[in-house]
């Protein structure tokens, strides 16, 4: 059994309670990515309780979609990095305006996030890359190409060394590096992105791997971004055969989640290891 497989063996397992503070765009989508997955919700977000609520989790997500909430991210982050729980950064629009750049800032400042997902434009912006992301989305200047993987691996690379965190970026190709070994994903489609809240489950997803797996924040962070893939090829497969459209294809991507297999992620996941 892989390590990819045995994490996901151990989500269902061992149920991770995912404390999100999450946008209420995709607030279901999340809770509901985590409950296929096989963890376990809560979504908590007021401050008054954030610190508190935060005890009982396994592992705590933190995005940056719902910026009214950072004050309650830095109370529970702070309380779970006393406690030993595994903190995940989204950092939504990250570089989009001051608000949103000082916001990340502070919380970086605060709070050590054992994995950062976000976009390639979100990534730069954080690792105080100039960039041309518009809102959510990221830019096609920004957006991580055969030609600039390179480039962008050694930002990445160099921005999980300086805060000790695992970085990902999903794209059409997905990095994660912990600063020392890094490995690209390559599956997924792009139907994906017609979709609200694909990166906001994803980060959801890493969240309840790394809750089962906390000493692994590598492995699950790889893992989650291969199952969210795996799971949209499935479901973009689906929508080509039944001639539907990218609300049904986002159910369809949730059902495949829950129908994930260990040996279908052997079998499906396409990764190569860039460093090790």
């Amino acid at each position: 059994m892989t390590c990819y497989e045995e994490i996901l063996k151990m989500t269902r397992e061992r149920e991770p309670l995912v404390q999100c503070i999450t946008n209420f765009v995709t607030v279901n989508d999340c809770a509901n990515i985590i409950l296929a997955a096989g963890g376990t919700p809560a979504m908590s977000h007021v401050k008054e309780e954030a610190a508190e609520a935060v005890q009982k989790a396994d592992t705590l997500v933190c995005n940056m979609g719902a910026i009214e909430d950072a004050q309650a991210m830095i109370l529970a982050g702070k309380e779970a990095n006393r406690l030993g729980i595994p903190v995940i950064l989204d950092p939504v629009a990250a570089g989009g305006t001051s608000l949103r750049r000082a916001t990340a800032k502070q919380l970086l400042e605060e709070v050590h996030f054992a994995v950062i997902r976000g976009n390639a434009s979100e990534i730069r912006s954080l690792a105080g890359e100039n960039v041309t992301g518009r809102g959510v989305d990221v830019s096609a200047l920004d957006a991580v190409t055969e030609e600039k993987l390179p480039e962008a691996v050694k930002t990445v690379e160099l921005l999980a060394r300086r805060l000790k965190s695992v970085i990902a970026v999903s794209g059409k190709t997905d990095i994660v590096s912990d600063g020392d070994r890094t490995v690209l994903i390559r599956n997924g489609c792009a139907t994906m992105s017609r979709i609200t809240g694909s990166g906001c489950m994803v980060t959801s997803l890493i969240g309840a791997f790394c809750g089962a797996s906390p000493k692994r924040p590598f492995e699950a962070a790889s893992a989650g971004l291969a199952v969210m893939g795996i799971a949209g090829e499935t479901a973009e497969s689906l929508r080509l055969s039944k001639g539907t459209g990218n609300a049904t294809f986002r159910n369809d991507l949730i059902d495949a989640v829950f129908n994930f297999t260990e040996n279908q992620l052997t079998e499906e996941i396409k990764i190569e290891v860039y460093r090790e």
